[in-house]
């Protein structure tokens, strides 16, 4: 493993770390219910479901897909509370589009439009705001998205953490897609679009003043022109996820549960690049659960896999795709991994997160 230190001259001590995933009978809420696993999915199951009940919420999409006028549009919204603002890769800005563009581009939208919220902490320097509002504009030009509209809020000091920013976008649904969780079918294949862990890492790194040996790059990037590209080899893709918060673990986990299937994954399929490999052993990581930010998932019919798989490839944001699994009948509602050991081990999804505060 590549040398371990510090950027400051105190050590990290991993002992005074605080578990993100507390118990479930919290009468408040925890860092837990953000992370994206169970506790996550109760949250939105038991609070939010029943407050506002409709059938478009009831399907629980990373992007809702509307019939406005005779035009389908996908909408979606998401909040970005990462800490540290700039990381290697990226910055808060450049989440705050890629991450709901590629909740746009799930549901096989083109992104057209985006709004951005600030919410700033009294006392942040304005140079840190006008260096994430450069950055969300660089990211949008690069996305092909314009932004619309948009809204500033000043929290008194003490009461946020320096700058949050909220996104919502919209997309056009070309004729003919329809991709969502629960259309996924045994025998589907399971393609993901590179390697994984890359964000989550790096956000850590940074946060926590840790030298890896070599430096690991968010994988931040905009994921619409490679979803287009699939789209072009067969509409009939069945499912798109980006596995961000809770990573490929819990992305799996909840495709396999919406659709009442189960999923076969090959754990030396899945592409880990060895730096993100090494960080999550010696942190006690596993890389399956750690956030990416420019990485798909997909089911596709077993007819197409070859030639969607061919087209990924030759895209610049999935050069490194690869074919890691397959959809089955057997173990409804739950991700089985064949390790490379010859066993087989059950991949749950997560109760919260191993890392907070990383989109």
């Amino acid at each position: 493993m590549a040398d371990l230190a510090t950027t400051d001259t105190a050590p990290v001590d991993p002992a005074n770390w605080t578990c993100p995933a507390p118990l479930r009978d919290q009468p408040v809420v925890v860092m837990g219910h953000g992370g994206g696993g169970a506790l996550s999915a109760e949250l939105i199951e038991q609070v939010f479901a029943p407050a506002y009940g409709n059938p478009t919420l009831a399907a629980l999409t990373d992007s809702a897909v509307l019939g406005l006028g005779g035009t389908r549009l996908a909408f979606s919204t998401d909040s970005y509370v990462v800490r540290p603002l700039f990381f290697p890769g990226g910055s808060l800005g450049d989440l705050a589009v890629n991450g709901t563009v590629n909740d746009l581009a799930m549901s096989g939208a083109r992104p057209t439009h985006l709004s951005a919220a600030f919410i700033l902490e009294e006392g942040v320097e304005l140079a840190v705001v006008e260096r994430v509002a450069r950055a969300l504009g660089d990211a949008a030009r690069a996305a092909d998205v314009t932004i619309a509209t948009g809204d500033t809020k000043v929290v008194e000091s003490g009461h946020g953490d320096g700058v949050y920013v909220t996104t919502a976008g919209v997309g056009l649904v070309p004729e003919g897609v329809d991709i969502r969780p629960q259309r996924a079918r045994p025998g589907d294949a399971v393609l993901v679009s590179g390697p994984i862990g890359q964000h989550g890492v790096a956000v850590l790194s940074v946060r926590e003043g840790l030298e890896f040996g070599i430096e690991i790059t968010s994988d931040t990037a905009p994921l619409a022109d490679l979803v287009a590209a699939m789209v072009a080899v067969t509409p009939d893709l069945h499912v798109l996820r980006d596995p961000t918060r809770g990573g490929l673990g819990a992305s799996l986990n909840e495709i396999a549960r919406a659709s009442g299937t189960g999923v076969r994954l090959r754990e030396r399929a899945v592409p880990v690049p060895d730096e993100v490999a090494n960080a999550c052993g010696f942190l006690g990581l596993d890389p399956l659960y750690v956030a990416n930010e420019g990485r798909l998932v997909a089911f596709v019919p077993p007819e197409h896999a070859e030639a969607v798989l061919a087209a990924m490839r030759a895209h610049p944001q999935g050069t490194g795709a690869a074919l890691i699994g397959e959809c089955v009948a057997e173990h409804p509602g739950m991700v089985v991994v064949a390790t490379g050991l010859g066993g087989t081990r059950v991949l749950d999804l997560p109760l919260g997160e191993q890392l907070p505060r990383i989109c």
